[in-house]
């Protein structure tokens, strides 16, 4: 049997983690990973998130941890699309409110910029793009999208960010309804983690 795929997870973030490791062990029964923190990653010299699109923000964050530490690294950067607000919050989803906010404080600035949207005007879609990296070289670059549209109110006590506001029809709950399951299926970091692993059965 192939010996597992072992992944490092340039975040802080361990509920970021714990989910990956879910989507891990449900995606690639045929492809082994396991998944750790990047060792000392608090301690390390952080990576500026500037870039115009997510897939670069990845794809840096990715390559500058890969440079300071062995063995393959990934990063992904995601964040919520509003082509009626030019497509903010965008790149800045996390910092829209302000660096400091908390998700209620950005949840509240994207209903009030959206108070006057009617309709389609309210479509929206998340992004996620993963960059997988090792010793300063890109190894992959993946992302995808969900559609769905943001709400006038939040609904929902789970999930995290603007999960509250964002309605997908599909399900015709908001991602803040879905259950672990059905989020770990139908998310943009679930589409985007099982492309990356599609990427690697591929090369391996």
């Amino acid at each position: 049997m192939r010996a597992p795929v072992k992944l490092r997870l340039a975040s802080s973030n361990l509920g970021k983690l714990v989910e990956y490791r879910v989507l891990a062990a449900a995606a690639a029964p045929s492809l082994r990973v396991e998944l750790e923190a990047l060792p000392g990653f608090d301690e390390l010299p952080a990576f500026e998130e500037n870039a115009p699109t997510f897939a670069e923000n990845a794809a840096g964050k990715a390559l500058h941890y890969s440079r300071l530490r062995d063995g393959m690294v990934f990063a992904d950067d995601s964040g919520l699309v509003v082509p009626a607000l030019g497509g903010a919050p965008g790149v800045h989803s996390a910092r829209y409110a302000g660096p400091q906010a908390t998700n209620a404080q950005r949840i509240e600035k994207l209903l009030g910029e959206m108070r006057s949207k009617t309709g389609n005007e309210r479509a929206a879609y998340f992004v996620c793009a993963i960059a997988l990296a090792e010793k300063g070289r890109a190894i992959a670059v993946v992302a995808d999208r969900v559609y769905g549209e943001v709400l006038e109110s939040p609904r929902g006590a789970g999930g995290f960010g603007y999960d509250p506001v964002f309605y997908f029809p599909a399900l015709k709950k908001t991602f803040a309804e879905l259950s672990a399951e059905e989020k770990n299926q139908f998310s943009h970091r679930g589409r985007a983690f099982r492309r990356l692993l599609g990427a690697l059965s591929r090369m391996l």
